[in-house]
């Protein structure tokens, strides 16, 4: 039986990118979203080796039970790669204090509680991946992104730490950083902003989602077993 990759944020944009390129390389997957997009649904009829469940991660009571339940009729999972976020664009000083909690809890709660019910499972096989999906705003900062930011800078810090955790048991924890792309949350990015930001990139365009996420599928692979703890950029060079 194939390796089982858990995927959140699954229904779209980065997500759905990943997705198929884990059933193209014959993982399994478990994709998990709040709702069941259209183009997850198209390629869930195509693809028996892809499930399902809809899962609102920010409901943070909830994760341990999904995480056995998951376990218990799927398997063992191989990998988890932490996709899910939001990102509120505004200042911060008129950011309502909900959209902070809502954000912090989707963006760094939800992963490092799934890290935890999800590694354990990893622990026993004495192998596995996680890989969390962070922004190269971590590092460069951005205008009306504070909040969001700072969780990307958490979740980078989380998985240095944890990779030195878990690394004995064989397990490796990284970090893909993609630049912009064109997807649902860069919607706002049209116009001169969004020819400011491919002028930046020495390749003259931006990153797909596909650009990343075959950085995922590396960082999977055997030939990144000695990867880990790492930060993976994949933004067309606009940080060189």
């Amino acid at each position: 039986m194939s390796d089982l990759v858990i995927v959140t944020g699954a229904s779209r944009g980065l997500g759905l990118a990943i997705c198929r390129q884990l059933l193209t390389a014959h993982y399994r997957v478990l994709a998990l979203s709040r709702t069941e997009s259209a183009e997850l649904a198209a390629l869930r009829q195509q693809q028996p080796a892809l499930e399902f469940e809809a899962v609102d991660l920010a409901k943070l009571e909830e994760l341990p039970a999904r995480c056995a339940s998951w376990i218990k009729r799927f398997g063992r999972p191989y990998a988890l790669i932490n996709n899910a976020a939001v990102g509120y664009d505004g200042v911060l000083a008129t950011m309502h204090n909900s959209e902070i909690h809502q954000l912090l809890a989707l963006n760094i709660e939800a992963p490092i509680l799934l890290c935890k019910y999800l590694l354990r499972p990893m622990l026993l096989n004495r192998s596995g991946r996680i890989i969390n999906i962070s922004s190269i705003i971590a590092g460069t900062g951005f205008n009306g992104l504070s909040v969001y930011a700072a969780s990307k800078a958490a979740l980078e810090g989380f998985s240095k730490s944890l990779a030195r955790e878990v690394g004995k048991a064989g397990i490796t924890v990284n970090c893909v950083a993609p630049g912009y792309m064109q997807t649902e949350m860069t919607q706002s990015l049209q116009g001169d902003k969004l020819e400011s930001i491919k002028r930046r990139s020495p390749l003259g365009r931006l990153a797909t989602p596909d650009d990343a996420a075959a950085a995922v599928l590396y960082l999977l692979s055997e030939q990144a077993a000695a990867v880990t703890g790492t930060v993976l950029t994949v933004d067309a060079g606009s940080t060189a």
